[in-house]
């Protein structure tokens, strides 16, 4: 395998001055111009500088940011970021994310029409054996022959066995990304000839090298939330192998989910935490989370890179976007995720609440209903009102509306002109308490308190007062009638409802389908008889109904929703017509430069984000779909209770939990898409489920057609890229390519 390494000798790699990886390890940079292990390993703090070379390998391009003295040369710094190249193969691939930009062959990536001479791909190749080869030199250099040939003493000696460890983990996570992004890539490691042309390894010995790599450096690493923030432990090893395990039908042909859920039931029983508020995971001083198991480092001063969380984050501002309220100076305008992956956070129906008082003189003239409960004060505006049903003038002196009344044996009255008790016009009142109406008549009396609806005639001078107790009803309710309850301060009838299910409903009064609303045309504007109002996603809502004016309006207000839709809208369509109009998809405000109290990064520049490569919410939906798969005894149960962990943190409640028996495949993968967007899991899980090539799942320009289509499932991994074929003959190719 050859790579265009710059620097000739592999140690010169692990110059590392403060990379920011070890935030409270940083130690000054080694001298350049030495190039010998023996002189390097002088120092005792070599090891644990090459050390954090290799960890900040996840993370910069090089050994001077946020550009200069490249690991690699002739591929751009930015595109041959670790992070960044991997972002691109995992999420633009996928309905997850589009990027507008027109850089040589990256909207190949969406469309998977990549060629085998893409040169993303080449540089996300590269870097990966790059960091691989970094980690073979110095496990190949902290043998205990080697050590004892230094004269390490021992304590040193114990410190730099776990460093080999941590140096082994992220080997096996490179390898990893390797296996899964190029299933047969070449194969080396500390014991391999150096300067010797690796041999092909298949997928099934990668697999198996990994497996056993992970498992032999287990003891030997820190126990679980114990290390260092930043650094590998058993949490991470563990984590690694539940990924290996959860995939491996996909890599070797054998399922292996009994042994994935072994592997996430240890991490769970380890004391991390899923952070109370999904967003904090996101921002600047994310590394103070419980639930991040291992992440990549940054930080807006010493780890500057053009890619990394520079690119996530920049690259992600477009349109009318602020970019200082995402902590950074500027946006890049360019990625944005399809309307597919949007309808995955079902949105609440709104009513539309409208105004009256405004032109109630011209479309509805009041009729006013004073009474004992307001001292019998027509002035006052808190006097009830119904309302002539006429739509024009001249109005017909038909009223009607619904009336509220806090007691029993209510007095009232009424006027067609606003004015104070004992002035105005003579009041309309009932003599013989007979429906009928009489010029200074007698107060009529309601004998019950609570909501009635009044009508009445000013031509035939009849009236009538019904008692009416209103409800919400249909298949969203259980087909159960939930009553609506008067507010006052509103003078409206509200419902709280825990648990309102997916379906539909319509109001009605006294359970009596003769008397019932619904929305025809969904505008908020209720009519008798009219389209049961549809309720598409299961949750917590406060349900208005506004009835004291003819035009009876009403809300749906979703209380309890999935708080993970961090989505910018704003002059965005949700249709994507044109690739490279930023304007064009919805924004993903996810990742931000700013802490949870709202404070700017150190940088505005540079990120101060991490990003969290592993945390115990995908655990938390690994372990589910483990068990769905038979791993466990497929336990329902305990399926649900593991998937309603991340739920509930989502809808800050029980809203949006999911029973047993309703919790499938399908819904853990739309699940995973929802925790985990943009985090580099969504290839991997699109091809597990079978869905990143095929046609039962279509999103925006698969397959570079607006609308979606299939492509050729050879593409559910990369190919070997041309470049390295050509200098090592003993490469075969993808089949396929």
């Amino acid at each position: 395998m050859k790579y265009p390494i710059k620097i000739c000798s592999a140690l010169l790699l692990f110059m590392l001055g403060a990379t920011g990886c070890f935030k409270d390890l940083d130690t000054l940079p080694l001298d350049e111009k030495i190039e010998t292990a023996s002189n390097v390993y002088k120092d005792p703090a070599a090891y644990r500088q090459v050390l954090a070379k290799i960890y900040a390998g996840l993370a910069v391009s090089g050994q001077q940011g946020p550009a200069g003295e490249s690991d690699i040369s002739d591929i751009d710094e930015g595109f041959g970021q670790y992070l960044r190249g991997f972002w691109y193969h995992q999420e633009l691939t996928t309905d997850e994310a589009v990027i507008g930009w027109n850089d040589q062959t990256i909207k190949d990536f969406h469309a998977q029409t990549w060629t085998t001479g893409d040169a993303f791909t080449y540089a996300f190749y590269s870097r990966i054996f790059v960091q691989i080869s970094v980690a073979n030199e110095f496990i190949r250099e902290t043998t205990d022959a080697k050590l004892d040939s230094r004269g390490v003493d021992a304590a040193l000696k114990t410190e730099i066995h776990r460093y080999r460890a941590e140096a082994r983990y992220l080997r096996a996570l490179s390898y990893w990304h390797a296996l899964d992004v190029f299933r047969n890539p070449p194969f080396a490691d500390e014991n391999s000839v150096v300067g010797q042309t690796p041999k092909q390894a298949t997928a099934s010995e990668l697999f198996n090298y990994i497996e056993s790599e992970l498992k032999a450096i287990e003891p030997e690493l820190a126990d679980a939330r114990t290390n260092q923030y930043g650094r590998a432990d058993k949490g991470a090893a563990w984590m690694l192998l539940a990924k290996l395990y959860l995939n491996a039908e996909v890599y070797i042909g054998q399922a292996k989910y009994n042994e994935c859920l072994t592997y996430c039931e240890k991490i769970l029983a380890a004391g991390y935490q899923l952070d109370p508020t999904y967003q904090n995971l996101f921002l600047s001083d994310n590394h103070t989370s419980n639930e991040i198991i291992f992440p990549v480092t940054f930080d807006g001063i010493h780890t500057r890179t053009w890619g990394g969380m520079t690119f996530i984050i920049r690259a992600g501002i477009v349109g009318s976007m602020n970019p200082v309220a995402s902590g950074v100076a500027s946006g890049w305008g360019g990625t944005r995720a399809t309307k597919e992956f949007i309808a995955k956070f079902p949105t609440d129906l709104t009513g539309v609440k409208v105004d009256f008082n405004a032109g109630l003189t011209v479309k509805h003239p009041p009729l006013y209903v004073p009474g004992s409960y307001n001292n019998f004060d027509g002035s006052d505006e808190n006097c009830f009102r119904i309302a002539d049903t006429s739509a024009f003038t001249p109005h017909e002196k038909l009223y009607e509306g619904h009336v509220y009344f806090t007691s029993p044996n209510t007095e009232i009255q009424f006027t067609t002109v606003p004015a104070a008790a004992g002035s105005g016009p003579p009041r309309l009142g009932d003599n013989g308490a007979d429906g009928v109406l009489e010029t200074n008549g007698a107060k009529i009396v309601v004998p019950e308190a609570g909501l009635h609806f009044i009508k009445a005639n000013l031509n035939t001078k009849v009236y009538s007062i019904v008692k009416r107790n209103w409800s919400i009803y249909g298949s969203a309710t259980g087909n159960i009638d939930i009553p609506l309850q008067w507010d006052a301060d509103r003078k409206m009838l509200v419902a709280t409802i825990s648990d309102l299910q997916i379906g539909t409903f319509r109001f009605r009064a006294n359970q009596d389908d003769a008397i019932n609303y619904g929305d025809t045309g969904r505008d908020g504007l209720l009519e008798t008889g009219g389209t049961e109002i549809e309720i598409d996603q299961s949750g917590s809502y406060k349900i208005y109904l506004d009835i004291d004016r003819p035009d009876y309006t009403y809300q749906v207000n979703l209380t309890s929703f999935d708080h993970r839709g961090l989505f910018y809208t704003n002059g965005q369509t949700l249709d994507i017509d044109d690739l490279t109009l930023a304007t064009q998809g919805y924004a993903v405000q996810k990742f931000k430069n700013v802490t949870s109290t709202g404070q700017a990064g150190s940088d505005t520049d540079f990120p101060d984000t991490d990003f969290p490569m592993f945390r115990l919410a995908d655990v938390y939906l690994m372990a589910s779909e483990a068990i769905l798969r038979g791993a466990g005894g497929g336990d329902k149960v305990k399926a649900a209770q593991y998937f309603n962990a991340v739920r509930t943190r989502a809808y800050i409640g029980t809203a949006g939990n999911y029973a047993p028996n309703d919790l499938t495949l399908d819904v853990i993968l739309d699940e995973r898409a929802r925790e985990l967007y943009w985090e580099c899991h969504r290839r991997t899980d699109l091809v597990r489920f079978g869905q990143l090539t095929d046609g039962s799942y279509k999103w925006n320009w698969k397959g570079g057609v607006k609308e979606g289509a299939s492509v050729p499932s050879y593409r559910n991994i990369f190919h070997i890229p041309t470049q390295d074929i050509g200098v090592n003959p003993g490469l075969e190719q993808n089949p396929g390519y």
